[in-house]
């Protein structure tokens, strides 16, 4: 019933959004207000770097991509620790805040070029700060855009959150945890169906630790890697998923009392 009702609930802003869609003047005006922001801060941390052929530097799509990034910042990091890590960070975030695909090389990089500890720091840090400056950026402006992308999902989402509001924080660990449903989607999609942003704060603080550490120490063997099938194999799903159940168990026993 309430399953029901969620769907309908979702619908029923499905077909009061259309006239949202597409953007007005002052939603294009903030998004790209987002990325000038974005634009400045990079351009800093390049004119404080020293005077170099910094043709190398782009968003790895490959692994290969990703090997000669390593191979050319490494040089940097130890003489210029904080440059590095700002830049990280913001391309980081600017990569989590417009949903652009590349995270897993960027969380790599983290690995190869700081180690296991400070490396899970920095990626959990950046991946948390994108997903709320997503979420937020969603908030905003993002209802017409993942109603006409994504109605269905977002309707299934809707009726799990409106089902599991009482242990709504274990749910959304569940989801950060297992690869149930894409991180991007939760981020644009959360305030959309109104997870409150503490709960999703702590979720995606929490939740990202298990699958950041497996990628990060991957990175530490960056050079044996031949595809990105090789980060998870069947045991380490297994356990993500086993840690998800774990979470979501206390939210199963209210439903189930209820």
């Amino acid at each position: 019933m309430e399953k029901a009702e969620g769907r309908e609930e979702c619908n029923a802003k499905l077909k009061g959004s259309t006239a949202e869609f597409p953007l007005t003047i002052w939603e294009v005006a903030m998004a790209f207000g987002f990325v000038a922001a974005f634009a400045i801060g990079l351009s800093g941390v390049y004119l404080t770097m020293p005077a170099s052929d910094y043709s190398f530097l782009k968003l790895p799509h490959t692994l290969e991509d990703l090997q000669i990034l390593r191979y050319h910042l490494e040089s940097y990091t130890s003489d210029y620790t904080l440059q590095v890590l700002v830049g990280y960070c913001m391309v980081y975030i600017f990569m989590q805040t417009f949903m652009i695909p590349g995270t897993i090389f960027m969380s790599l990089l983290a690995g190869a070029l700081f180690g296991v500890f400070k490396g899970m720091t920095l990626v959990v840090f950046a991946a948390t700060a994108g997903a709320s400056s997503c979420y937020f950026l969603s908030k905003s402006i993002g209802r017409p855009l993942i109603l006409s992308v994504w109605p269905d999902k977002l309707s299934f989402f809707q009726a799990q959150v409106a089902k599991r509001r009482k242990r709504l924080l274990n749910y959304m660990l569940f989801l950060r945890v297992t690869p149930t449903l894409p991180n991007a989607f939760i981020n644009v999609a959360s305030p959309i169906v109104d997870v409150p942003y503490h709960i999703f704060f702590l979720a995606t603080f929490m939740g990202l630790i298990p699958a950041s550490f497996v990628t990060v120490k991957a990175g530490l063997a960056l050079g044996e890697l031949q595809s990105l099938s090789d980060l998870y194999d069947f045991q380490s799903i297994a356990a993500l998923f086993l840690i998800g159940i774990v979470m979501i168990t206390p939210s199963l026993l209210s439903q189930s009392k209820s």
